[in-house]
This record gives C-alpha cells, structure tokens and sequence, in this order.
C-alpha cells in the first residue's frame, strides 16, 4: 500500500507540504456550518423571507453533510483520494460563489447543498490522506496539527461572519472561499500524490441509498424537534423512518462484502471507545460554540464584537495546545493526557454554570481559556488513538465513520441542549413569577424611578404601574433563562465525565 512507514519517512519532505493543502480545506468546510448564522437576518431582510425558510440555508448544509460523509471512504478507494478530494474542493468553490451571487432564499439553499456535497467530502478524505502520508509513529502531532482548523474555524465563522455582513456584504461569507479554494486547488495539484485504485466487484448501492434516507431523516429530525416538538407527528414519522432504514444500513454493512461503510470495524474495541469519547466531547464543544454567543448576546447583552473577543482566545488555546499535545501522544500514548484533558473539561464547564451580568470579561475569557487547553489535550488524541488501530487499508472507511458519528453527535448535542434550555428556563420562570413581591424593596425603588421618569413626560399612573411590572417580568425571564443555561453547562459536565471514565481503557504509555 502506499501509506507504509517506508514510504512515508522516505517521502518525508514532500509530505509536510501535504498538511497545509489538508488544513485550509478543513477549515473552510468546517467554518461555513458556523459563519453563516450571522448573516441570517441580513438575508431575510434583502430577500423579504421568512426565519423558517432561512434558516434552511443552516439545516441544509448539516443535512447534506450526513449524507455524503457515509461515501467519502468509498469514492476513495473507488477513484483516488487525489482525484475526489481535489473534486470535492472544486465543488465546494463552485457552491461558495453561487452562494454569494444567489438571487434568493430557495437558490441560497440549492447552492448551500451543492458547497455541502464538497465541504462533507473534504473532512474525512483529508484526515485518510493524512493516515496515507504519515507513519502511525507521527500521527499524533500531525493530527495535531491538523486539528487546529477543527478547532479555530467554528470560533472564527461567527466572527469574521459578522465582520463582513456589517462592512463589507453578506455576500463575502461566501466569496472569502473562492480565492483561497481555487489556491488549495492548485497545491492539491501538485502536492498531493495519487493513491493506488481499489476496484470493488460488488457495489454497495443498498448501503448508499439507506445510508442517505437514514441519516438525513435523523439529522433534520434533530434539526426540527424543538420547533415542531418532539412529540409531533413530523418528528415521530422522520424518527421512524431513520430508525427502519439505518437498521437496514446496519443489516447490509455487516453482510455486504464490500461494504460502504465497514462497520465491523466497531469489533476494535478502542476503536468504539475512541468514536464515542469524542462524540461526547464534540457534544460538549458545540454546546459551547451554541449556548455562550446566546448567553452572551442575547441575556446578557454583549455585543457581536465583544462576544468573538471574549471566545476566541479559548480557541487559540486550544490551537496552541493541540501541536503539544499530539507530540506527548506520540511518545506517552493517550490515557493520560486523554483523560487530563478531560478532568479540565469536567472543572471548566461546570464553571461556566456561575456566569451571568455580574461576572466580569476577564473572567469568562479565563475559564473559557481554560476549557480551551483542555479541549487541546484531549480532542485529537481521542480520535487518533482509535484511527492509529485501524489497518491501513480500511483508514478512508473509518475516517468516514468516524466524521459521520461525530456529526450525529454534534447535532444531537444542539438539539438536546436547545431542549433542555427550553424546558429549564420555563420551570424557572414559572418558580419566579409568583416570588414576585410588589412590596418589596426592590419593586418599590422601579416604580419610584419610572415614576420620576414618567411625570416628566406626562405619561399616566396606570402606566407607570404596567411598565414596572413589564421591567420585572423582563428581569425574570432573564434570570430563569441564565439559571436555565447554567443548568445545560452542568449536563455538559456531567456527560464528559462518562468519556473521562472510558478514557481510561485506552493504552498508556507506548512508543
């Protein structure tokens, strides 16, 4: 095969060239699922839309990313990691200017699917050409390094997203691709090298096609839960409809002798554990990446600005780290500082439950920070403990595997965490309003302020008395919803302490 030790070592030079072509990829795939959120009311305005039908142009993008990740592995073996990958890209360039010269919602969409179908291709092939260029021995500081673009991009899309929206158009969230895609395009060209074809004699197209009616039915199902309730008849029918064709999928994969994707790979039992210890922490990454800009922005009143300042350091830590610590995995192996990382995840995440008005910048960014190096230590080495036992020649399917699960695992995460602030913040506010005591001190000092403001402007008493008692009702659903946040962050914690318990059955030390 051509990724041996051999080969790689041989190639050496060549093949730190490989990473940067990997690097820029991922990272434009991975921070068009964030970049566009600010954009959203910007493009309902310019095209008169409804939020519903925007807020397809997120929900597409993940949607079509289930479905094509399950093939990514396949199309490999099939026509070249070289050639798909630089196909892959290609498309996702063609989707991000069709994006930006959209005419309207639905054709924003059309094309969202089509930049989707490349950006869903590019992330697992380029962690399997990693895996083909690199010895085992080196993987974990490469995926490391690799890492960074996971990281740094869902942080930098809101950011740099609403740079472009209020300076320049909403249309650069889409432009700012193409002339970095069409430059990856030309270093893939001539730095990435072709892998050897693996012809199959029997086509998967039963795995292909309950792949895709499977995993897009239980994605939107996660996308559409909380607006049209988990319990609804929609949602019931996209549930069932996932849960009959992925038990097909299942049935096929483990039968099929060319499978697309090979889930007896499941049999390595640090492979499971590797896939499920990074789900969780993915669940756990993008709870963060959802719930603090809400917190942040909408209860607590930071602007956009300061809400990117005040997480983007927690990125860079983690950037910083995840070099660090893929060069302490090569040479110590992934139990410790798979599970040091974690213990910092647990610590960290558990202190972001205390944030509200009265907690200062510095130290929100100093427990964010915090989680950052511990999201560093943990993240790839999780993912490469597992990858590193795969055989080589099966490292395209599992990549595949791995990035779908984790997908699933992200939205569900969202979904979940959507729930549970929905539910939490109600029983609060539920508790609070009837606490009201419109005797009190504090009601009496509004009043007396509204008042004093009131009679300067000639509004009526019975005004005063039903703005008081607006402002308190505001004061309420604020609390109950930063109590209701701080609740999610708690469940956050007490879920990565399941993944710091399973970390425990990985290797330790190991050369």
């Amino acid at each position: 095969m051509y990724n041996t030790t051999d080969a790689a070592k041989a190639g050496e030079k060549l093949n730190f060239a490989i990473l940067p072509v990997i690097i820029i990829g991922t990272f434009m795939s991975v921070m068009d699922g964030t970049i566009v959120n600010v954009s959203l009311p910007k493009m309902i305005s310019v095209f008169n839309s409804s939020t519903t039908d925007a807020q397809w142009i997120v929900t597409a993008y993940m949607l079509t990313l289930g479905i094509v990740m399950p093939i990514s592995g396949y199309l490999g073996d099939r026509f070249g990691y070289k050639r798909v990958y630089s196909a892959a890209l290609l498309v996702f360039v063609i989707g991000s200017f069709l994006c930006g010269a959209a005419w309207s919602i639905n054709s924003i969409i059309a094309f969202r699917v089509l930049q989707a179908m490349g950006g869903g291709i590019m992330q697992p092939l380029g962690m399997a050409i990693l895996y083909q260029n690199y010895p085992r021995e080196r993987m974990g500081m490469v995926l490391g390094l690799w890492g960074i673009s996971m990281m740094l991009a869902p942080a930098i899309g809101p950011t740099l997203g609403g740079y472009l929206v209020d300076y320049l158009s909403w249309r650069f969230i889409f432009y700012v691709n193409v002339p970095v895609g069409i430059l990856n395009l030309f270093m893939a060209k001539s730095r990435l090298k072709e892998t050897p074809l693996i012809k199959g004699h029997s086509f998967d197209f039963v795995g292909i096609a309950t792949s895709a009616i499977g995993f897009f039915s239980l994605l939107l199902a996660f996308s559409q839960g909380n607006r049209h309730g988990w319990t609804s008849p929609y949602i019931v029918f996209l549930f069932f409809v996932s849960v009959f064709f992925l038990t097909i999928f299942i049935y096929n994969e483990l039968h099929h002798s060319e499978p697309v994707m090979d889930l007896r790979l499941f049999k390595n039992y640090v492979f499971s554990i590797s896939i499920v210890v990074s789900s969780i922490i993915s669940i756990g990454m993008f709870a963060v990446v959802f719930l603090m800009p809400l917190l942040l922005q909408s209860i607590l009143g930071k602007s956009a600005v300061l809400t990117g300042l005040i997480l983007l350091p927690a990125a860079l830590a983690s950037g910083i780290v995840m070099p660090l610590a893929g060069r302490i995995f090569d040479n110590y192996g992934a139990r410790a500082l798979v599970m040091g990382g974690l213990l910092c995840l647990v610590i960290t995440t558990y202190m972001l439950h205390g944030f509200n008005d009265m907690t200062p910048v510095w130290v929100m960014i100093f427990w964010l920070v915090m989680r950052g190096f511990g999201m560093g230590f943990c993240f790839m080495p999780s993912t490469t403990a597992g990858m590193n036992t795969v055989p080589p020649h099966l490292v395209g399917r599992a990549s595949a595997l791995n990035n779908v699960i984790r997908q699933i695992a992200s939205a569900f995460g969202i979904a979940m965490f959507t729930s549970i602030l929905a539910n939490r913040q109600t029983i609060y506010l539920a508790d609070l309003i009837p606490a009201i005591n419109v005797n009190s001190n504090e009601y009496l000092h509004i009043q007396t302020e509204i008042m004093s403001m009131a009679s300067g402007l000639g509004i009526r008493g019975d005004s005063v008395f039903a703005m008081t008692g607006s402002m308190i009702m505001q004061q309420a659903v604020k609390e109950s919803m930063v109590k209701a946040m701080g609740d999610c962050f708690i469940i956050a914690a007490g879920l990565t302490i399941i993944a710091l318990i399973l970390a425990s059955f990985f290797k330790g030390r190991q050369k």
